[in-house]
C-alpha cells in the first residue's frame, strides 16, 4: 500500500506540470495571435496614397493552439507590457471596438488617416489640386519684434511700437492679412473655415458698419479683427488731433462691436509719422505690421527685388470681389494658396507669433 502512494504521486505531479505547460502555451498562442492581428491592422493603415479598409478586430472566439507537451520552464512566462492607450475619447472607443491595447495604435492610425482623407476631400471641394500645408504649433517665446530697417521715423523708435513686413522665424511659414473690409462674401468665411486657414482682419469703419455681423460671424470662427482706422484717410496730413480721431475712435468701435480694443495697427497704404505711432501707442496699439508683398488673383506685387516668398513674410491682400477684381475671394484664395503650397509654405496665425 505504501509503495503504490509512492508512485502515484510522482505521476500526478507530472500530470500537473503537463496541465500547467500546456496552459502557458495557449497563452502564449493567444498572444501571438494577437500580435499578428495588430501588425495586419498596422500594415494596412500605414499604406500611403489611396483609402483602405478598416482593420479588423480580432474574433472574440479564437481557439487555442495547442502544442506538444515538453518540460516546464525554469522561469514563469512574463506578462506582455500593455501599449500606451491612444488619447482622446474617440481614440478610447475605438481601442476598445479593436481589442484593447493593440487596437489602440490602429485606432489613432485611423483616425489620422481619416483626418487626412478629409482634408483632401475640402481642399477638392475648394478647387485646389493640393492640400494646403498645416503649419507647427506656435513658439512658445513670441519672438522679439523690431522695427524694420529704413521705416523708422524722425526722432527715434524708442518706446514706440515697431513697424515690419516680417515676423523672424526659421519655419517655413507665412502670414495672410485682409484689409478694409468692403467685400463680406460667406463662402470666404466658409472656405477658410473648412481649410482651416488662419489669417488677420484690418477693418475700416466706414467700409464695415453696413454690416457689423459679417464680421462679427469671422471673428466667431477665429479671425482676428485689427485696426484700420475710421474712413481710410492719408494720415502724415492730418493733424495730430485728426488721427487720434482715426486710430482711436476705431479702437472703440471696434471693442463697442467685438468686445476687444486690438492691439495691431496697419496704417492705411502704409503710411505713417512719428504721430501716427505715438497715438495708437496711447491708444493700446503694440505692434505695426505692414506686409512684404500684396496677393491679387492674377498676380502679386513684391515688396523687394527677390520676388519669392520667404519664412515669416506678411502677405498684404483686400476684402474684394468681382467688381473691383473679375474674380471673387474664393478665387484669390485658390490662386494664393497654390503659390504658398507649391512653395512649401503653410499659413500660421500673424497674432500667435506677434
Amino acid at each position: 500500500m505504501t509503495k503504490g502512494v509512492a508512485t502515484a504521486r510522482p505521476r500526478a505531479q507530472a500530470r500537473a506540470r503537463l496541465r500547467g505547460a500546456r496552459r502557458t502555451r495557449t497563452a502564449l498562442a493567444v498572444l501571438l495571435v494577437a500580435a499578428i492581428g495588430s501588425g495586419c491592422a498596422a500594415g494596412a493603415d500605414g499604406a500611403g496614397g489611396g483609402p483602405t479598409s478598416r482593420p479588423m478586430p480580432l474574433p472574440l472566439d479564437v481557439r487555442p493552439i495547442t502544442f506538444p507537451p515538453a518540460a516546464p520552464a525554469s522561469k514563469p512566462a512574463l506578462r506582455p507590457v500593455p501599449a500606451k492607450p491612444a488619447a482622446g475619447p474617440q481614440a478610447a472607443q475605438a481601442a476598445q471596438a479593436l481589442g484593447g491595447p493593440a487596437g489602440a495604435v490602429a485606432a489613432q492610425a485611423d483616425l489620422l488617416k481619416r483626418g487626412q482623407l478629409a482634408r483632401v476631400a475640402l481642399a477638392k471641394k475648394w478647387g485646389l489640386r493640393k492640400v494646403p500645408l498645416l503649419a507647427p504649433p506656435p513658439p512658445a517665446v513670441k519672438p522679439k519684434i523690431t522695427t524694420r530697417k529704413g521705416f523708422e521715423v524722425r526722432g527715434g523708435d524708442a518706446g514706440l511700437p515697431p513697424v515690419f513686413t516680417t515676423v523672424p522665424v526659421k519655419d517655413k511659414v507665412v502670414f495672410l492679412t485682409m484689409d478694409d473690409g468692403a467685400e463680406k462674401d460667406p463662402e470666404l468665411l466658409r472656405m477658410m473655415s473648412e481649410l482651416r486657414i488662419p489669417y488677420s482682419a484690418f477693418l475700416s469703419d466706414y467700409l464695415i458698419s453696413d454690416n457689423y455681423g459679417y464680421f462679427k460671424k469671422a471673428q466667431n470662427l477665429g479671425v482676428s479683427l485689427n485696426n484700420h482706422t475710421l474712413h481710410h484717410l492719408y494720415l502724415p496730413k492730418l493733424t495730430p488731433a485728426q488721427q487720434r480721431h482715426e486710430i482711436c475712435d476705431q479702437q472703440d468701435k471696434l471693442a463697442k462691436h467685438y468686445g476687444k480694443r486690438p492691439t495691431l495697427f496697419r496704417p492705411p497704404f502704409g503710411n505713417y509719422n512719428a504721430d501716427t505711432l505715438r497715438i495708437a501707442k496711447a491708444c493700446g496699439v503694440t505692434a505695426v505690421p505692414l506686409w512684404e508683398t500684396e496677393a491679387f488673383p492674377d498676380h502679386m506685387d513684391w515688396r523687394d527685388a527677390d520676388q519669392h516668398l520667404d519664412p515669416g513674410d506678411i502677405i498684404l491682400t483686400h476684402f474684394r470681389g468681382r467688381s473691383d477684381w473679375k474674380a471673387s475671394m474664393p478665387d484669390l484664395i485658390r490662386s494664393l494658396l497654390k503659390r504658398i503650397t507649391d512653395s512649401g509654405f503653410a499659413v500660421a496665425k500673424l497674432e500667435d507669433y506677434v
